[in-house]
């Protein structure tokens, strides 16, 4: 089944009403999308393009946020080619990196950056260059606006590659997912059904779609229930907040982001709960979202933000409940396994731990991908003898089934020969007084191999005393957990997800414990 076969399904018999929304009134109809998809993906089918390895071919798209650049994704799975979203803000030679590994037969760019992708798309051999910039202009749709509005959807099967997705590569080179037709709509199915989704409800889109957050389970959620997206090119606070309050018609219901965002809309004193009246559900991923701002979006709003868990190699793993009935939504925890997602805990030796032990993360499931581009020896590592994708988290399963995460396993720190979990640590330090956020990483030591350092983003205004901080935590975690250093900095490092980059910050203060 082509993904784009059943996106396409489900859309409303009547394709003239609104499916992307714009700011001052401008809306893209369900057929507009049928129409320019159709037109795009014979673009793509007329230029006869070669796969490579006995994969099909791949489009890669280097572009920023437009309607524009989705119907691009949709209209190269409606051609049975592979999408390979690529974040905007990469330079030459990381784009370099990612071109010459997935070898795309075309590469689309934004208008400004042609004059130095050019060199570079020929240098790797890239067949086709086109542009496509964020106000409706560039070379693919001059090319597209002459071709057919009417096409025949490629033939795929459930196994066949539909998208490859570069992993954030904090420790190596950055490696391709592998991601299929079958992986993607069977995850796309079960958000739907978990989360509720109503014929009447409305996305909030304000994520970039160069990620699997923004790009297939914001986008698969909305298209494969034929509802519509109040779409903006970028997050602003304030914007959001007056789609959420907005009167007009179809009102908002569902807004998903990142705990930055949550935390820059508690910031703004419109976001109340009348505001809210009409939302029924805010979701939380891509990064851990900070108990003050679970407690506090609750508070000012009425609404229980809902976290789940995912990874580019799986679409989403775990959730918390959305249906009261079915439980509570919990601070700190990520939730339950989704249907037909298996979860399990495991030791060093792949033994599984028992219920509230923390270990290993592994998952099983028909949304785990198929392996990484042109490494097979790092798929193999990724994968158990019996099947089940390492993770490369760390994390616990407590009584009632809810996955607790501490962390990555390539954070855990061992110190004097003791495991400090990272999150355990920042969990005790977010709840002081002065406290916005904190990072806590291993740098070397000379007596413990690793000593553990606490990186604190201070509140305006506030003064945090080191040794009275680390005083303070004595009394409250074991003496091995307590950081030997608490340095106080502006802003932690975040990738495009909002993710800290404790790489960057193990860089920064390797020298923290040095005497």
């Amino acid at each position: 089944m082509n993904l784009f076969t059943a996106l396409r399904a489900a859309w409303p018999a009547t394709l003239h009403d609104p499916a992307i929304l714009l700011d001052g009134g401008h809306y893209y109809s369900w057929d507009d999308l049928d129409r320019a998809t159709a037109m795009l993906a014979n673009l793509l089918e007329g230029l006869k393009l070669k796969g490579v390895a006995g994969r099909p071919p791949v489009v890669a798209a280097h572009v920023d946020k437009s309607v524009e650049a989705l119907l691009l994704y949709l209209a190269t799975l409606r051609a049975g080619c592979v999408y390979l979203p690529l974040n905007p803000a990469y330079k030459a030679a990381e784009l370099d990196y990612f071109v010459a590994d997935a070898r795309p037969a075309v590469l689309v760019c934004r208008p400004d950056d042609q004059d130095w992708v050019v060199p570079l798309a020929a240098h790797r051999q890239v067949e086709h260059l086109f542009t496509l910039g964020d106000r409706q202009n560039g070379s693919l749709l001059t090319h597209a606006a002459v071709q057919s509005d009417q096409h025949d959807h490629a033939r795929r099967k459930a196994d066949d590659l539909a998208a490859i997705l570069y992993t954030s590569g904090t420790t190596g080179r950055s490696k391709g997912a592998m991601l299929t037709h079958g992986n993607l709509l069977s995850n796309a199915r079960t958000l739907l059904r978990h989360w509720d989704w109503r014929t009447d409800d409305v996305l909030i889109h304000a994520l970039p779609i160069f990620h699997i957050h923004g790009l297939f389970v914001a986008v698969h959620c909305a298209l494969l229930s034929g509802t519509p997206m109040r779409w903006l090119a970028r997050f602003d606070a304030a914007q959001v907040i007056r789609h959420i309050k907005d009167t007009h018609r179809p009102r908002a219901t569902v807004f998903m982001g990142v705990p930055t965002m949550y935390g820059r809309l508690l910031q703004d004193p419109a976001l109340t709960g009348s505001a809210c009246d009409h939302m029924r559900l805010f979701i939380s991923g891509s990064a851990p979202l900070l108990p003050a701002a679970f407690e506090d979006f609750q508070a000012m709003t009425g609404h229980t933000i809902l976290e789940r868990y995912g990874m580019s190699e799986t679409g989403m793993l775990c959730s918390n409940p959305c249906r009261p009935r079915e439980g509570e939504r919990v601070s700190g925890s990520v939730g339950p396994a989704l249907p037909g997602v298996h979860v399990r805990i495991v030791d060093d030796e792949g033994k599984p731990c028992p219920d509230g032990t923390v270990g290993h993360v592994e998952v099983t499931g028909p949304n785990v991908f198929v392996g990484y581009l042109g490494m097979p020896d790092k798929t193999a590592e990724a994968f158990t003898a019996d099947g089940w994708f390492r993770t490369g988290d760390v994390g616990q399963i407590d009584d009632r089934g809810y996955v607790h995460l501490v962390g990555r396993a390539k954070d855990l720190i061992i110190t004097g020969g003791f495991n400090v979990y990272p999150a355990e640590v920042e969990s005790h330090i977010d709840k002081m007084q002065g406290v916005i956020e904190s990072a806590v990483i291993g740098v070397p030591h000379p007596d413990f191999g690793e000593g553990v350092v606490a990186v604190v983003v201070a509140q305006a205004g506030a003064s945090l005393d080191e040794a009275d901080m680390i005083q303070a935590l004595k009394q409250t975690i074991a003496g091995y957990k307590v950081p030997k250093r608490i340095i106080v900095t502006d802003e932690l490092p975040r990738n495009a997800m909002g993710k800290v980059q404790k790489n960057l910050l193990r860089l920064a203060h390797q020298d923290a414990c040095q005497g």
